[in-house]
Protein backbone atom coordinates (compact mmCIF):
# COMPACT_ATOMS: atom_id res chain seq x y z
CA UNK A 1 0.00 0.00 0.00
CA UNK A 2 1.49 3.24 -1.02
CA UNK A 3 -0.05 6.28 0.94
CA UNK A 4 0.73 9.88 -0.58
CA UNK A 5 0.53 12.52 2.22
CA UNK A 6 -0.48 15.62 1.53
CA UNK A 7 0.83 19.10 3.24
CA UNK A 8 0.54 19.35 6.95
CA UNK A 9 -2.11 21.87 8.10
CA UNK A 10 -3.01 23.05 11.78
CA UNK A 11 -6.65 22.77 13.08
CA UNK A 12 -7.27 25.74 15.79
CA UNK A 13 -10.27 25.46 18.43
CA UNK A 14 -13.61 27.46 16.75
CA UNK A 15 -13.54 29.79 19.77
CA UNK A 16 -11.25 30.89 21.85
CA UNK A 17 -10.55 28.77 25.06
CA UNK A 18 -8.58 29.46 28.45
CA UNK A 19 -5.13 29.87 28.33
CA UNK A 20 -2.14 29.21 30.74
CA UNK A 21 -0.22 26.16 31.65
CA UNK A 22 -2.88 22.94 32.45
CA UNK A 23 -1.68 20.66 35.57
CA UNK A 24 -0.72 17.20 34.58
CA UNK A 25 -1.41 15.06 37.63
CA UNK A 26 1.40 12.26 38.89
CA UNK A 27 -0.41 9.49 36.99
CA UNK A 28 -0.48 10.77 33.69
CA UNK A 29 3.65 11.77 34.41
CA UNK A 30 5.14 8.14 33.79
CA UNK A 31 2.84 7.21 30.48
CA UNK A 32 4.03 10.21 28.27
CA UNK A 33 4.19 8.55 24.73
CA UNK A 34 2.32 7.94 21.51
CA UNK A 35 -0.28 6.03 21.29
CA UNK A 36 -1.27 5.25 17.57
CA UNK A 37 -4.68 3.82 16.63
CA UNK A 38 -6.58 3.58 13.10
CA UNK A 39 -10.49 3.60 12.70
CA UNK A 40 -11.67 1.76 9.60
CA UNK A 41 -14.77 3.85 7.78
CA UNK A 42 -16.71 2.60 4.57
CA UNK A 43 -20.30 3.64 4.26
CA UNK A 44 -23.03 2.49 1.46
CA UNK A 45 -24.60 5.37 1.40
CA UNK A 46 -22.07 8.07 1.80
CA UNK A 47 -18.45 8.68 -0.09
CA UNK A 48 -15.70 10.03 1.04
CA UNK A 49 -15.08 13.39 -0.95
CA UNK A 50 -16.10 15.89 2.43
CA UNK A 51 -14.54 13.53 4.96
CA UNK A 52 -11.21 16.01 5.95
CA UNK A 53 -13.50 18.87 5.80
CA UNK A 54 -16.20 17.25 8.17
CA UNK A 55 -13.44 15.69 10.45
CA UNK A 56 -11.12 19.33 10.74
CA UNK A 57 -14.52 21.16 11.32
CA UNK A 58 -15.74 19.22 14.04
CA UNK A 59 -11.99 19.03 15.44
CA UNK A 60 -11.74 22.60 15.69
CA UNK A 61 -15.33 22.75 17.50
CA UNK A 62 -14.25 19.39 19.79
CA UNK A 63 -11.16 21.84 20.66
CA UNK A 64 -13.01 24.18 22.40
CA UNK A 65 -14.51 21.54 24.83
CA UNK A 66 -11.13 19.77 25.43
CA UNK A 67 -8.67 22.84 24.91
CA UNK A 68 -5.42 21.06 26.13
CA UNK A 69 -5.47 18.79 22.90
CA UNK A 70 -4.72 22.42 21.29
CA UNK A 71 -2.02 23.37 23.73
CA UNK A 72 2.05 22.35 23.51
CA UNK A 73 3.52 19.94 26.40
CA UNK A 74 6.02 21.54 28.26
CA UNK A 75 8.34 21.27 31.71
CA UNK A 76 6.73 22.64 34.78
CA UNK A 77 9.39 24.62 37.37
CA UNK A 78 8.55 21.43 39.56
CA UNK A 79 10.53 19.81 36.44
CA UNK A 80 7.35 17.75 35.24
CA UNK A 81 4.73 17.58 32.17
CA UNK A 82 2.46 20.04 31.97
CA UNK A 83 0.30 21.93 28.90
CA UNK A 84 0.99 25.24 28.27
CA UNK A 85 -2.60 26.22 26.89
CA UNK A 86 -1.44 27.93 23.50
CA UNK A 87 -4.12 27.43 21.19
CA UNK A 88 -1.73 26.34 18.79
CA UNK A 89 -3.86 23.77 17.57
CA UNK A 90 -3.90 20.44 16.48
CA UNK A 91 -1.66 18.99 13.52
CA UNK A 92 -3.90 17.83 10.53
CA UNK A 93 -3.05 15.39 7.42
CA UNK A 94 -5.00 14.53 4.47
CA UNK A 95 -3.65 11.84 2.63
CA UNK A 96 -4.77 9.30 -0.22
CA UNK A 97 -4.18 5.72 -0.31
CA UNK A 98 -3.53 3.91 -3.76
CA UNK A 99 -5.98 0.67 -3.07
CA UNK A 100 -9.28 -0.19 -1.67
CA UNK A 101 -9.69 -0.56 1.80
CA UNK A 102 -10.47 -4.22 1.54
CA UNK A 103 -7.28 -5.13 0.07
CA UNK A 104 -6.21 -4.36 4.04
CA UNK A 105 -7.70 -7.75 4.74
CA UNK A 106 -8.39 -8.26 8.52
CA UNK A 107 -6.84 -5.16 10.55
CA UNK A 108 -6.13 -7.38 13.57
CA UNK A 109 -3.79 -9.38 11.58
CA UNK A 110 -2.21 -6.43 9.54
CA UNK A 111 0.91 -5.54 9.35
CA UNK A 112 1.70 -3.05 11.90
CA UNK A 113 4.47 -1.44 9.33
CA UNK A 114 1.38 -1.03 6.95
CA UNK A 115 -0.89 0.57 9.43
CA UNK A 116 1.66 2.90 10.55
CA UNK A 117 1.67 5.18 6.70
CA UNK A 118 -2.06 5.55 8.47
CA UNK A 119 -0.91 7.97 11.58
CA UNK A 120 0.84 10.50 11.15
CA UNK A 121 3.99 11.17 12.76
CA UNK A 122 6.47 14.65 13.16
CA UNK A 123 9.22 13.59 11.18
CA UNK A 124 13.07 14.46 12.91
CA UNK A 125 11.13 15.11 16.33
CA UNK A 126 13.86 14.30 19.10
CA UNK A 127 11.55 13.97 22.17
CA UNK A 128 7.92 14.50 23.33
CA UNK A 129 8.06 18.14 23.45
CA UNK A 130 8.50 18.73 19.98
CA UNK A 131 5.37 16.43 19.03
CA UNK A 132 2.15 18.01 19.69
CA UNK A 133 -0.11 15.71 21.79
CA UNK A 134 -2.65 15.12 19.35
CA UNK A 135 -1.54 14.30 15.45
CA UNK A 136 -4.79 13.26 13.19
CA UNK A 137 -4.46 11.91 9.57
CA UNK A 138 -7.54 11.27 7.50
CA UNK A 139 -6.39 8.72 4.80
CA UNK A 140 -8.93 8.38 1.83
CA UNK A 141 -9.01 5.11 0.01
CA UNK A 142 -10.04 4.32 -4.10
CA UNK A 143 -13.41 2.75 -2.54
CA UNK A 144 -14.74 5.21 -0.62
CA UNK A 145 -13.91 4.10 2.48
CA UNK A 146 -11.17 6.17 4.83
CA UNK A 147 -9.07 5.64 7.81
CA UNK A 148 -8.94 8.00 10.40
CA UNK A 149 -5.67 7.41 12.34
CA UNK A 150 -5.25 8.91 15.90
CA UNK A 151 -1.31 10.09 17.36
CA UNK A 152 -2.12 11.09 21.13
CA UNK A 153 -0.32 11.28 23.81
CA UNK A 154 -0.69 9.34 26.59
CA UNK A 155 -0.07 11.48 28.87
CA UNK A 156 -3.25 13.35 27.78
CA UNK A 157 -5.45 10.50 28.93
CA UNK A 158 -6.00 6.90 28.99
CA UNK A 159 -8.32 4.85 27.12
CA UNK A 160 -11.52 5.71 29.08
CA UNK A 161 -10.54 9.27 28.62
CA UNK A 162 -9.73 8.98 24.83
CA UNK A 163 -12.33 7.42 24.21
CA UNK A 164 -15.06 9.87 25.62
CA UNK A 165 -13.16 12.07 23.65
CA UNK A 166 -13.64 10.87 19.90
CA UNK A 167 -16.75 9.41 20.29
CA UNK A 168 -18.07 13.32 21.96
CA UNK A 169 -15.82 14.30 18.14
CA UNK A 170 -18.09 11.90 16.24
CA UNK A 171 -20.95 13.30 17.88
CA UNK A 172 -20.61 17.31 17.41
CA UNK A 173 -19.33 15.74 13.64
CA UNK A 174 -22.88 14.13 13.10
CA UNK A 175 -24.55 17.65 14.97
CA UNK A 176 -25.94 16.51 18.17
CA UNK A 177 -25.08 17.42 21.64
CA UNK A 178 -22.76 16.19 23.93
CA UNK A 179 -23.59 13.13 25.70
CA UNK A 180 -20.84 13.68 27.94
CA UNK A 181 -19.26 17.18 29.70
CA UNK A 182 -15.05 16.50 30.20
CA UNK A 183 -14.55 17.31 33.34
CA UNK A 184 -11.04 19.02 33.00
CA UNK A 185 -9.53 19.42 36.71
CA UNK A 186 -6.66 17.18 36.82
CA UNK A 187 -5.91 18.61 40.39
CA UNK A 188 -8.38 16.37 42.21
CA UNK A 189 -5.90 14.03 41.83
CA UNK A 190 -2.71 15.81 43.20
CA UNK A 191 -0.15 14.38 45.58
CA UNK A 192 -0.93 15.09 49.06
CA UNK A 193 0.67 17.41 51.42
CA UNK A 194 2.92 16.17 53.13
CA UNK A 195 3.20 12.87 50.59
CA UNK A 196 2.34 9.31 52.44
CA UNK A 197 3.71 6.41 51.20
CA UNK A 198 1.35 3.68 52.98
CA UNK A 199 2.14 0.37 50.65
CA UNK A 200 5.82 -0.61 49.07
CA UNK A 201 4.64 -0.60 45.67
CA UNK A 202 6.75 -3.37 44.14
CA UNK A 203 5.62 -2.19 40.26
CA UNK A 204 8.86 0.24 40.83
CA UNK A 205 10.84 -2.17 41.91
CA UNK A 206 14.18 -3.29 39.90
CA UNK A 207 14.30 -6.74 39.16
CA UNK A 208 18.14 -8.05 38.50
CA UNK A 209 17.99 -10.20 34.73
CA UNK A 210 19.93 -13.56 35.78
CA UNK A 211 18.32 -15.31 32.78
CA UNK A 212 20.11 -13.72 29.84
CA UNK A 213 17.10 -11.77 28.36
CA UNK A 214 18.87 -8.85 27.08
CA UNK A 215 20.63 -11.22 24.72
CA UNK A 216 17.73 -12.72 23.55
CA UNK A 217 16.20 -9.51 22.59
CA UNK A 218 18.82 -8.93 19.87
CA UNK A 219 17.15 -11.21 17.88
CA UNK A 220 14.34 -10.24 15.25
CA UNK A 221 11.15 -9.00 17.02
CA UNK A 222 8.55 -10.63 16.10
CA UNK A 223 5.00 -9.81 16.21
CA UNK A 224 1.89 -11.90 16.60
CA UNK A 225 -2.08 -11.75 17.00
CA UNK A 226 -3.14 -14.61 18.89
CA UNK A 227 -7.36 -15.08 19.04
CA UNK A 228 -9.53 -16.62 22.12
CA UNK A 229 -12.80 -17.24 21.19
CA UNK A 230 -15.22 -17.85 24.26
CA UNK A 231 -14.75 -21.71 23.63
CA UNK A 232 -11.31 -21.11 24.52
CA UNK A 233 -11.55 -18.20 27.30
CA UNK A 234 -14.34 -20.54 29.04
CA UNK A 235 -12.38 -23.54 28.72
CA UNK A 236 -9.21 -21.58 30.37
CA UNK A 237 -11.44 -20.39 33.01
CA UNK A 238 -12.36 -24.07 33.79
CA UNK A 239 -8.59 -25.06 33.83
CA UNK A 240 -8.25 -22.52 36.10
CA UNK A 241 -10.77 -23.54 39.02
CA UNK A 242 -11.04 -27.21 38.32
CA UNK A 243 -8.45 -27.65 41.45
CA UNK A 244 -11.06 -25.50 43.68
CA UNK A 245 -8.18 -23.29 44.94
CA UNK A 246 -10.08 -20.58 43.33
CA UNK A 247 -13.73 -20.41 43.84
CA UNK A 248 -14.17 -18.10 40.91
CA UNK A 249 -12.10 -16.58 37.79
CA UNK A 250 -13.17 -13.72 35.42
CA UNK A 251 -11.97 -14.23 32.09
CA UNK A 252 -9.66 -11.57 32.35
CA UNK A 253 -7.95 -13.19 35.03
CA UNK A 254 -7.62 -16.59 33.09
CA UNK A 255 -6.34 -15.35 30.37
CA UNK A 256 -3.81 -13.28 32.07
CA UNK A 257 -2.55 -15.89 34.29
CA UNK A 258 -2.37 -17.98 30.89
CA UNK A 259 -0.69 -15.46 28.74
CA UNK A 260 2.41 -14.96 31.73
CA UNK A 261 2.79 -18.56 31.80
CA UNK A 262 3.50 -18.93 28.39
CA UNK A 263 5.37 -15.86 27.85
CA UNK A 264 7.52 -16.71 30.62
CA UNK A 265 8.43 -20.08 29.13
CA UNK A 266 8.61 -18.95 25.54
CA UNK A 267 11.58 -16.44 26.77
CA UNK A 268 13.27 -19.86 29.01
CA UNK A 269 13.49 -17.58 31.90
CA UNK A 270 15.86 -19.14 34.68
CA UNK A 271 13.54 -20.79 37.30
CA UNK A 272 15.25 -18.43 39.80
CA UNK A 273 14.73 -15.69 38.10
CA UNK A 274 12.30 -12.86 39.65
CA UNK A 275 9.39 -12.19 37.17
CA UNK A 276 6.76 -9.26 37.68
CA UNK A 277 3.23 -8.96 36.11
CA UNK A 278 2.11 -4.98 35.82
CA UNK A 279 -1.39 -4.73 34.84
CA UNK A 280 -3.63 -1.11 34.66
CA UNK A 281 -6.83 -0.85 36.96
CA UNK A 282 -9.04 2.11 36.27
CA UNK A 283 -9.07 3.52 39.22
CA UNK A 284 -12.36 5.67 38.38
CA UNK A 285 -14.97 3.69 40.71
CA UNK A 286 -12.36 2.76 43.28
CA UNK A 287 -11.64 6.24 44.63
CA UNK A 288 -13.83 7.05 47.77
CA UNK A 289 -15.26 9.90 46.52
CA UNK A 290 -15.94 8.81 42.90
CA UNK A 291 -14.30 10.68 40.07
CA UNK A 292 -16.36 13.14 38.62
CA UNK A 293 -17.89 11.72 35.53
CA UNK A 294 -16.53 12.63 32.18
CA UNK A 295 -13.28 13.09 33.71
CA UNK A 296 -10.32 13.87 31.24
CA UNK A 297 -6.58 12.41 32.10
CA UNK A 298 -5.56 9.24 33.35
CA UNK A 299 -7.19 7.41 36.02
CA UNK A 300 -5.49 4.43 36.18
CA UNK A 301 -2.53 2.71 38.21
CA UNK A 302 -0.40 0.06 37.58
CA UNK A 303 -0.74 -2.75 39.78
CA UNK A 304 1.40 -5.50 40.41
CA UNK A 305 2.86 -9.62 41.14
CA UNK A 306 5.63 -11.01 41.79
CA UNK A 307 7.14 -14.69 41.95
CA UNK A 308 10.12 -16.82 40.49
CA UNK A 309 9.64 -17.93 36.74
CA UNK A 310 9.59 -21.27 38.37
CA UNK A 311 6.77 -20.80 40.85
CA UNK A 312 5.15 -20.03 38.70
CA UNK A 313 5.56 -22.54 35.82
CA UNK A 314 5.42 -25.78 38.48
CA UNK A 315 2.26 -24.21 39.99
CA UNK A 316 -1.23 -25.13 38.45
CA UNK A 317 -2.53 -22.42 36.61
CA UNK A 318 -4.48 -21.11 39.71
CA UNK A 319 -2.04 -20.27 41.65
CA UNK A 320 -0.81 -17.14 38.98
CA UNK A 321 -4.90 -16.70 39.01
CA UNK A 322 -4.23 -15.97 42.40
CA UNK A 323 -1.60 -14.04 42.69
CA UNK A 324 -3.40 -11.87 39.94
CA UNK A 325 -6.86 -11.70 42.17
CA UNK A 326 -4.89 -10.50 45.06
CA UNK A 327 -3.12 -7.39 42.78
CA UNK A 328 -6.29 -6.26 41.66
CA UNK A 329 -7.93 -6.48 45.28
CA UNK A 330 -5.06 -4.52 46.22
CA UNK A 331 -5.84 -1.26 43.98
CA UNK A 332 -8.16 0.72 46.62
CA UNK A 333 -8.47 4.56 47.23
CA UNK A 334 -5.32 4.62 50.02
CA UNK A 335 -3.23 2.37 47.34
CA UNK A 336 -4.08 4.57 44.16
CA UNK A 337 -3.16 8.15 46.69
CA UNK A 338 0.08 6.26 47.77
CA UNK A 339 0.84 5.83 44.07
CA UNK A 340 0.30 9.33 43.44
CA UNK A 341 2.34 10.48 47.03
CA UNK A 342 5.08 7.88 45.74
CA UNK A 343 5.74 9.58 42.22
CA UNK A 344 5.85 12.99 44.24
CA UNK A 345 8.54 11.74 46.45
CA UNK A 346 11.06 9.16 44.15
CA UNK A 347 9.89 10.36 40.60
CA UNK A 348 10.85 7.22 38.90
CA UNK A 349 9.61 5.27 35.94
CA UNK A 350 8.05 1.23 36.82
CA UNK A 351 11.24 -0.93 36.22
CA UNK A 352 10.59 -3.54 33.07
CA UNK A 353 13.09 -6.04 33.53
CA UNK A 354 11.70 -9.51 33.40
CA UNK A 355 8.64 -8.10 33.30
CA UNK A 356 5.24 -8.37 31.54
CA UNK A 357 2.91 -5.02 31.14
CA UNK A 358 -0.44 -6.12 29.96
CA UNK A 359 -3.18 -3.58 28.46
CA UNK A 360 -6.78 -4.24 28.26
CA UNK A 361 -9.05 -2.48 25.32
CA UNK A 362 -11.65 -4.94 25.60
CA UNK A 363 -14.62 -2.39 27.59
CA UNK A 364 -13.31 0.98 25.69
CA UNK A 365 -16.28 1.86 23.25
CA UNK A 366 -14.05 1.75 20.22
CA UNK A 367 -17.35 0.69 18.10
CA UNK A 368 -19.19 4.34 19.25
CA UNK A 369 -16.84 6.82 16.97
CA UNK A 370 -19.19 7.35 14.12
CA UNK A 371 -18.73 10.80 12.57
CA UNK A 372 -21.36 10.39 10.10
CA UNK A 373 -20.17 7.17 7.90
CA UNK A 374 -21.87 4.94 10.79
CA UNK A 375 -19.98 3.03 13.08
CA UNK A 376 -15.98 1.77 12.21
CA UNK A 377 -15.96 -1.61 10.82
CA UNK A 378 -12.53 -2.21 12.30
CA UNK A 379 -10.77 -0.79 14.51
CA UNK A 380 -6.58 -1.40 15.88
CA UNK A 381 -3.48 0.21 17.36
CA UNK A 382 -0.26 0.83 15.12
CA UNK A 383 2.00 0.34 17.54
CA UNK A 384 3.04 -0.99 21.11
CA UNK A 385 4.67 1.56 23.41
CA UNK A 386 7.34 -0.88 24.66
CA UNK A 387 8.63 -4.91 23.74
CA UNK A 388 7.34 -5.89 27.55
CA UNK A 389 3.72 -4.80 26.55
CA UNK A 390 0.98 -7.08 25.54
CA UNK A 391 -2.26 -5.80 24.36
CA UNK A 392 -5.87 -7.23 24.77
CA UNK A 393 -8.10 -6.36 21.95
CA UNK A 394 -12.28 -6.94 21.57
CA UNK A 395 -12.79 -9.71 18.86
CA UNK A 396 -15.80 -11.29 16.94
CA UNK A 397 -19.06 -10.08 15.94
CA UNK A 398 -20.63 -9.57 19.35
CA UNK A 399 -16.69 -8.80 21.16
CA UNK A 400 -17.10 -11.55 23.18
CA UNK A 401 -13.68 -12.72 21.94
CA UNK A 402 -10.21 -11.42 22.96
CA UNK A 403 -6.80 -10.81 20.90
CA UNK A 404 -3.87 -10.97 22.13
CA UNK A 405 -0.73 -8.65 20.49
CA UNK A 406 2.50 -8.73 21.27
CA UNK A 407 5.86 -8.70 20.43
CA UNK A 408 8.98 -11.31 20.76
CA UNK A 409 12.44 -12.20 19.65
CA UNK A 410 12.05 -15.39 16.92
CA UNK A 411 12.69 -18.35 18.62
CA UNK A 412 10.93 -17.22 21.53
CA UNK A 413 8.04 -16.73 19.58
CA UNK A 414 7.99 -19.86 18.04
CA UNK A 415 7.72 -21.09 21.87
CA UNK A 416 5.27 -19.40 22.51
CA UNK A 417 3.13 -19.81 19.06
CA UNK A 418 3.06 -23.31 20.06
CA UNK A 419 2.28 -22.73 23.89
CA UNK A 420 -1.10 -21.07 22.25
CA UNK A 421 -2.33 -24.55 20.86
CA UNK A 422 -4.91 -25.15 23.16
Amino acid sequence: MDVKLGEPTVVLPAEETKKGLYFLSNLDQNIAYPVRTVYFYKSASRGNEDVAQVIKDSLSKILVHYFPMAGRLTISSEGKLIVDCTEEGVVFVEAEANCMIEDLGDVSKADLETLGKLVYDIPGARNILEIPPLLIQVTKFKCGGFVLGVNVNHCMNDGVSAMQFVNSWGEIARGIDLKIQPFMDRTILKARNPPKIEFPHHEFATIEDVSGTDKLYEEELLYGSFCFDQDKLEMLKKKATEDGVMKKCSTYEALSAFVWRARTEALRMHPNQQVKLLFAVDGRSRFVSPMPKGYFGNAIVLSNALCKAGELLKNPLSFTVGLIDKAIDMVTDSYMRSVIDYFEVKRTKPSLTATLLITTWTRLSFNDADFGWGKPHSFGPVNLPEKEVILFLSHGENGKGINVLLGLPASAMKRFEALMEI
